[in-house]
């Protein structure tokens, strides 16, 4: 039986992005349309869809470096559409079976990395505010991204000493720098370091030209400089 194809408004509809934003993906290769033959139509197969939707270390990366519209299923604009969110992860990672000992362990090292982009954004978003946040059960794997001011900038404005991404996030992950009340998760950074450092979780975070690894039983904080930088931050939770 041959595969049905879906029109390019049903394809919008099932991503969350407009008819344009899809001709312009088309057009750029990001995902390329079905044409029949003969026809100038776009047509879409869901499995591509599927696919495309499903790699969500490209898309989230892609929006760091340009701002452009992101499929709706990944963009939340505010906190109460990441808190929304968080809690139907945390529920997914329930039915998948993920041990009780992690699953709240992953959802509050995702919450902190989201809330932190709230909290220190808040009013400063330089262009188009919110986060990514996507995740995929069945890889064990969660990625969050913002296109925020990044961790220099942040910190810099209480430590205007700090001049590079890398210095900045070697500070985040170490030191407390604000004001905030020493509880649980009041420690932003170095509670999701925490954490990591004692269980089966990994951390990949990116901020300018700066990366950090974490991961279980590793006290050191492996940073490393890129050869790009990225607007804001981008974040790998590996579980």
């Amino acid at each position: 039986m041959e595969e049905k194809l879906l029109t390019i408004a049903e394809a919008a509809e099932i991503l969350g992005v407009s008819l344009d934003t899809l001709r312009r993906w088309d057009k750029n290769g990001k995902l390329v349309a079905i044409r029949k033959e003969g026809g100038v139509h776009r047509y879409y197969r869901q499995n591509d869809l599927d696919l495309f939707a499903s790699d969500l270390i490209k898309i989230a990366h892609e929006w760091t470096t340009e701002v452009s519209e992101l499929p709706s299923m990944f963009y939340c604009e505010n906190s109460a559409v990441f808190q929304t969110r968080l809690a139907k992860m945390q529920n997914a990672m329930a039915q998948s079976g993920l041990s009780e000992k992690i699953l709240p362990l992953v959802v509050a090292v995702a919450g902190e990395v989201g809330n932190n982009s709230f909290d220190h954004n808040l009013g400063k978003w330089p262009d188009m505010p919110g986060v990514f946040f996507g995740y995929d059960v069945s890889k064990r794997q969660v990625v969050l991204a913002d296109r925020g001011l990044g961790v220099l900038s942040t910190l810099s404005r209480v430590r205007p000493e700090l001049k590079t991404h890398v210095d900045a996030l070697r500070v985040a992950f170490t030191e407390v720098v604000s004001g905030r009340a020493p509880e649980e998760r009041g420690n932003g950074l170095k509670f999701v370091r925490r954490v990591i450092a004692q269980n089966p979780i990994s951390l990949f975070f990116r901020s300018g030209d700066a990366e950090l690894r974490l991961k279980k039983d590793n006290n050191e904080l492996f940073i490393t400089r890129s050869q790009s930088i990225i607007r804001g931050c981008f974040t790998i939770i590996e579980y």
